[in-house]
């Protein structure tokens, strides 16, 4: 598999509309609404709001075509939003 510098993914995300909701209870009780970004089949990125999110974090999450838990992986700070790639650990 030839992967560039800059793109290290192993699947293909396709790009999806739609909100994800994602709860979390450590440190605190929070929960997050956001909109999907993609979507491949072990993860998808979100832009949202929020700055409390950290790699390493496992989180609940629901969307329309899927829920269950999953581990925040990376996260983008941008001038309007934040955006964070997830890995799905457990489909519910």
């Amino acid at each position: 598999m030839n992967l560039s510098i800059h793109e290290k993914r192993r699947e293909v995300r396709r790009p999806v509309a739609g909100t994800v909701r994602v709860r979390c209870s450590n440190p605190e009780p929070l929960e997050i609404q956001g909109h999907l970004i993609d979507v491949s089949p072990s993860g998808f990125r979100m832009a949202h709001a929020c700055l409390s999110l950290a790699p390493g974090q496992v989180v609940e999450f629901s969307r329309v075509e899927a829920a269950g838990r999953a581990q925040v992986m990376w996260n983008r700070i941008l001038e309007d939003r934040v955006e964070t790639g997830f890995f799905v650990v457990e489909a519910g």
